[in-house]
């Protein structure tokens, strides 16, 4: 085995996330890390988000996301709560600054354990979700799925939050749309030359959503950060809700607020599940000895 760096398996709302620390190291963790430990039975994840000294001015860490078949991911909502729960926890700091391949992004714990994440603005210009080809409103795009004079699923919203979302907005509950079969096909197709991450929502009140999503790079997924602000800002940007609203994932809810600035902040928890020590560039691992 080579070093062994400390980790954490965590989880935001059910959404599955290994902490790796590299602090003080100047290797990354492998793909070859990343599909080990993506099929180990307590390690299987959603994300890994590994912690790097940051070499930015202003700048607390740098995070490095890999998604379960070893790619990198621009952002990660959930993962980031994981990551500020346990620098909190470490450190006693309540408020941080991480970079990540999306951009800067700024979170805090609040003292009831939740944690706020600025995820950002968000893009709606074809050509940064981005899209294969011009659409002047991306509020609705041409894309069904399912026969064409009755398509299941059609004309989406879509946007980039860091990364492409796709939102179909349906009025049946979202648990009958079959998106394990339809999400592949549609994370894949033309129109999303860096594929896209999938959701069906719903809304369900003034300032509440139902919201399911199938994530890049990941599948079916408990909760999407992301594309529940995604989904926010369409249902707002649209005139379906408010501003601010609670969106109902599989694993539980998110507060989304799209302030006047533009910028979205997700709100929610995270929770830890173990920690040991992990090789970042095999994937071998143990968990930490824990005392009677």
């Amino acid at each position: 085995m080579g070093s062994m760096v400390p980790f954490a398996k965590m989880n935001g709302l059910g959404n599955d996330i290994v902490v790796i620390d590299m602090r003080g190291r100047s290797d990354a963790v492998t793909a070859e890390a990343a599909v080990a430990l993506a099929r180990g039975d307590r390690t299987g994840f959603d994300q890994i988000m590994a912690i790097h000294d940051s070499k930015t001015q202003g700048v607390d860490y740098r995070i490095d996301i890999l998604n379960r078949d070893g790619s990198r991911a621009q952002a990660c909502g959930n993962g980031t709560r994981c990551v500020v729960q346990a620098l909190a926890a470490e450190t006693g700091r309540k408020s941080f600054t991480f970079k990540t391949l999306a951009g800067i992004l700024t979170a805090e714990e609040h003292a009831d354990g939740l944690v706020s994440v600025d995820m950002g603005r968000p893009e709606f210009a074809w050509d940064k979700v981005p899209l294969s080809e011009e659409f002047h409103d991306t509020s609705r795009i041409e894309l069904q799925i399912g026969p064409i004079e009755a398509p299941v699923l059609h004309s989406p919203a879509v946007m980039s939050m860091g990364n492409p979302h796709a939102i179909f907005w349906v009025s049946e509950d979202v648990w009958s749309y079959d998106l394990e079969r339809f999400g592949p096909l549609l994370e894949n197709h033309p129109i999303f030359p860096e594929r896209a991450n999938i959701s069906i929502a719903r809304v369900t009140g003034d300032a509440s959503l139902d919201l399911r999503t199938w994530e890049r790079g990941a599948g079916l997924t408990r909760a999407c950060g992301s594309g529940a602000c995604a989904a926010a800002v369409s249902a707002a940007r649209t005139g379906r809700t408010g501003r601010t609203v609670t969106v109902t994932l599989p694993g539980g809810p998110l507060r989304i607020e799209w302030r006047e600035d533009d910028h979205v902040i997700m709100t929610g928890p995270a929770e830890w599940e173990f920690s040991g020590r992990v090789d970042p560039v095999t994937g071998e691992w143990q968990a930490d000895e824990v005392a009677a």
